[in-house]
């Protein structure tokens, strides 16, 4: 497939960078710092650009099969609506050029997952994280009233641990402890749903 991935600097980018190109997937990255991005590969293009581009993203959403966003912020604990924008502006140009594919990585707390979340779960989310969560759903919003194939991914506590390809996806999962997924998994699990389309329109859940 010809894939779009954003957000291709972070861990979970990274990973799925390098298991689309192991899959012998067509690579585009759009990176604000592309000197981040460790791999090199003859079906990898490394775009430099915002992701609120409007201009570029019109350029890079045509003759995709699909876009895998790893968007976030890291450095600040406010959001500034960074998911939500970029994700009304995917659509928009989705629509336009007919690509109907999306996988989002979100994060478990966001949405109507924050319900199943245990008390430190949900403390995260609604006290130092709030913004960044908030952004999160609202993006959502978004997607449940666009036509799209879209699949929004909640990963519960991330890790750097191994590609193990054992996991446990459902919508309805039974928090125990602080559960973890390694973002390899997460990687292995997003690719995955690319071609198996399970989770079409819905909220899986990944972990341990």
């Amino acid at each position: 497939m010809n894939l779009l991935i954003l957000g291709p600097t972070g861990g979970t980018g990274q990973q799925l960078v390098m298991q689309a190109l192991e899959q012998n997937h067509t690579v585009t990255a759009l990176a604000r710092t592309p000197e981040k991005l460790k791999h090199k590969h003859d079906r990898l293009t490394v775009i430099k650009g915002d992701v609120l581009d409007e201009h570029l993203l019109n350029k890079l959403v045509p003759h995709k099969d699909a876009i895998l966003s790893a968007l976030g912020v890291t450095k600040t604990w406010k959001a500034h609506g960074l998911i939500t924008n970029a994700v009304g502006l995917l659509v928009k140009l989705m629509g336009v050029h007919h690509v109907k594919r999306l996988i989002l990585v979100s994060a478990f707390g966001a949405g109507e997952s924050i319900e199943q979340a245990n008390p430190i779960q949900k403390f995260i989310a609604r006290v130092p994280l709030r913004s960044r969560y908030d952004d999160k759903t609202n993006s959502e919003e978004i997607l449940k009233k666009i036509d799209l194939d879209w699949t929004v991914i909640y990963p519960v506590m991330l890790t750097n641990g191994p590609h193990t390809r054992h996991y446990r996806v459902g919508e309805k999962m039974e928090m125990k402890g602080m559960t973890m997924i390694s973002r390899a998994d997460v990687a292995d699990f997003a690719l995955r749903e690319l071609n198996e389309n399970r989770f079409v329109r819905r909220f899986p859940i990944i972990m341990y």
